[in-house]
C-alpha cells in the first residue's frame, strides 16, 4: 500500500463514528448490511451515517452496491488487510516499538522489570 493511500483510509478511521461502521462490516463480513441498518445499529441520523458510508467509499474501506432503493456497504478486506500490513511493516521494531518498551519499564514498579527483587521481598515477609 502507498503511503498516500494509507493515510486516507487512517484519516477516515480517525473518527470514532467511522470506525465503529467499519468494525461493524468486518463483524458482519463479506455480505455487508444496508444504509438503513447500520444507521440502526450505530444509532446514527440518516444524514449522519450517508455522510460517514461516503468519507470510508472514498478511503477505499467499503464499498457500495445498489439493491434495488437501497445501497448495501461491505467492506473491502482486502484494503483493511494492505492497511494492517502496511501499519505493521513500517511501525513495529521502530521507534514506536522502543517507545512503548521505554514507557512500560518506567511506568512498572521498581523491581517488576527485573522480577527477583519483588519475589525476595515477599519471600522475606511470609517467613
Amino acid at each position: 500500500m502507498k503511503i498516500t493511500a494509507a493515510t486516507r483510509a487512517l484519516t477516515a478511521l480517525a473518527q470514532e463514528t467511522r470506525l465503529g461502521i467499519v468494525r461493524l462490516l468486518v463483524k458482519v463480513g463479506p455480505s455487508g448490511l444496508v444504509a438503513g441498518q447500520i444507521a440502526l445499529r450505530l444509532k446514527l441520523a440518516p444524514a449522519t451515517s450517508s455522510f460517514h458510508l461516503s468519507q470510508l467509499t472514498q478511503a477505499g474501506l467499503i464499498k457500495p452496491s445498489r439493491e434495488g432503493r437501497s445501497i448495501r456497504y461491505s467492506p473491502v478486506l482486502s484494503t483493511i488487510g494492505e492497511l494492517l500490513a502496511f501499519l505493521e511493516e513500517n511501525l513495529s521494531g521502530g521507534p514506536t516499538e522502543k517507545l512503548v518498551a521505554k514507557t512500560s519499564a518506567k511506568s512498572a514498579p521498581k523491581g517488576a522489570a527485573k522480577g527477583a527483587p519483588a519475589k525476595k521481598k515477599a519471600a522475606r515477609k511470609s517467613r
